[in-house]
């Protein structure tokens, strides 16, 4: 069998390719050596056209648009083509040995199906009857008060208990029915499996999982059984579940949305197995760790990276892909180390106190206030005959509904539209702020006020998207209307930095991201789309992010 470059003559090659670029350009002639977006003008959909052309001839080697924009003219795409550079066989090799075939274990039988399901029904039930019968005793302890203060202390004692008790149930859950998670595979829909699914269902419904990006949740794993050093930050609100395999080094980093669960189902089982990540390592937004795999220490895995079973990152190495490979990016844009201890305490200890005292204690009172001010919730509530059997307590029911839904959800915009503006007057872009500060903070505070889910659900996939965008705080004000230029699935760190160019169109998905983190600091930057963008679905948009116009993004890019 002869080599590629016998297949394919250098000279031959180089002039098919020009003929087929100079069709899909529709211009007469493509010198060899012209850049294809500096000197012919050509777009990523240009490109993606001529690469769909290539492809379909026998008598040339297929060609990626990975290949076009690592060899952007005719001549080195040619000898790229022919005598391949495979950038990829300088990185060191991926240790990677997968684990053998596991064999397909015995299908449960019909009963243990129906009981598995059975068992995971009356579980759910129980615990809502338990959730329920709480709060109905509590809201009727703190209805007994005889003023406003006693009824906010005891609103604050509730809130306090029952805080104590969901953050602790979870971690109870964990120690008594699986006690230590150990390298094992676990039949699907087995008692093994229901075991399994209440402590991940319980753990991941822990109100401490609301904290991400606090020490709290780092103590919160802790408690689970994870071996992590002084200094982590993890974003994710992917909670791990296997997390007596779980270890991380000191001062390591993980942004949000990344998975690290410490198990994976596969061939009818459920298979857990070990997560090592060394000192000061990086992991990128939307990143995935697979079973059997390790990062050295120094490591990075890029924005939307996998690692998959038997990969490990040597120390000091940047990989990115899926699977990840070895690559030259540094997205460790932030030294630091360490950090204040005082700092994450006080921190921590605002977090739970703002719970404690303003928020619950509201939610409480509110519903007092409601009681108050409409007699037919009261009714409803009290010993007495049935409100149903009253169709004057459906009107009222209705009136009041429409009242409290729309004038919360008034509210709420007014909110968004005014207090994270003022809040940001406090962020200078560039600046680097220590984690846990105030400024740090009035970063989250702006971030959970202008990312509702609502909204995004209201307003995407319409021609009001790009009125909400603009009123959130993204410059688009140049934005040609075209119907719907977002999906109901955009998320971002500070709107304020946030700018789309005129006719941008974006399928789903995007995040824009602002931010940048150390394991002690952070700082934001503008990040800009430009105009006439395509973006597909599920794209991580990094700080400082740039595109020009008429770019293609791929899904997932």
């Amino acid at each position: 069998m002869g080599t590629v470059s016998e297949a394919y003559p250098a000279e031959s090659t180089e002039q098919a390719l020009a003929e087929v670029l100079a069709e899909v350009a529709r211009v007469e002639r493509v010198p060899v050596d012209s850049h294809f977006f500096d000197d012919l003008g050509a777009n990523s959909l240009v490109m993606a056209h001529f690469c769909a052309r290539v492809r379909k001839r026998a008598d040339l080697p297929s060609v990626s648009i990975k290949d076009v924009y690592r060899h952007p003219t005719i001549r080195s795409l040619a000898a790229q083509l022919i005598e391949p550079q495979r950038p990829e066989a300088q990185a060191a090799p991926i240790e990677s040995s997968p684990p053998a075939p596991a064999e397909v274990p015995t299908p449960v039988s019909g009963p243990g199906y129906v009981l598995c399901g059975l068992v995971q029904l009356l579980t759910f039930l129980g615990y809502s009857y338990l959730a329920a019968l709480v709060a109905v005793l509590g809201y009727e302890w703190i209805s007994a008060s005889s003023g406003l203060l006693e009824a906010y202390l005891r609103s604050a004692v509730f809130a306090a208990a029952s805080l104590l008790g969901l953050c602790l149930l979870p971690i109870l859950a964990k120690w008594l029915l699986i006690g230590r998670w150990r390298e094992q595979r676990i039949r699907v829909w087995s008692m093994a499996y229901v075991r399994f699914w209440i402590v991940k269902t319980l753990i991941r419904a822990n109100p401490l999982a609301l904290f991400a990006g606090s020490p709290l949740y780092v103590l919160y794993l802790r408690a689970l059984g994870a071996r992590i050093g002084r200094g982590v930050v993890i974003f994710s609100r992917h909670v791990p579940v296997c997390t007596d395999l779980l270890t991380i080094g000191d001062n390591t980093v993980i942004r949000r949305d990344s998975y690290f669960a410490g198990y994976r189902a596969h061939a009818g089982q459920i298979e857990t197995g070990p997560v090592t990540l060394g000192r000061d390592v990086f992991v990128g937004e939307a990143a995935v760790i697979d079973i059997g795999t390790s990062m050295g220490d120094g490591a990075q895995l890029g924005r939307a990276s996998s690692l998959h079973p038997g990969q490990a990152v040597p120390a000091g190495e940047c990989w990115h892909g899926s699977p990840a490979l070895r690559a030259e990016t540094d997205y460790r844009t932030l030294d630091g180390a360490g950090g204040s201890t005082l700092r994450r305490a006080l921190f921590s200890g605002m977090q739970v106190l703002s719970l404690l005292a303003l928020s619950w204690p509201l939610a409480v009172g509110g519903l007092a206030i409601a009681r108050e001010w409409v007699p037919r919730f009261d009714a409803l509530l009290n010993p007495g005959p049935l409100a149903f059997t009253s169709w004057t307590f459906y009107g009222d029911a209705l009136a009041v509904s429409f009242v409290l839904f729309f004038g919360v959800l008034l509210g709420r915009f007014l909110i968004m539209l005014t207090v994270p503006r003022a809040l940001n007057r406090a962020i200078t872009p560039g600046a680097i702020y220590p984690l846990y500060g105030f400024h740090f903070w009035i970063h989250r505070a702006i971030a959970r006020l202008t990312n509702i889910k609502f909204f995004m659900s209201l307003f995407g996939d319409s021609s009001y998207i790009v009125h909400y965008l603009r009123a959130v705080g993204y410059d688009i004000s140049h934005v040609g209307q075209t119907g719907s230029n977002f999906g109901t699935d955009v998320k971002h760190d500070n709107p304020y930095l946030c700018s789309v160019g005129q006719e941008t169109m974006v399928a789903d998905g995007l995040t824009m991201i602002s931010a940048e983190y150390s394991s002690s600091s952070f700082r934001v930057s503008r990040t800009s789309i430009g105009g006439r963008n395509f973006l597909g679905n599920h794209i991580i948009y990094p700080p400082r992010g740039r595109t020009g116009d008429n770019c293609l993004l791929a899904t997932k890019v």
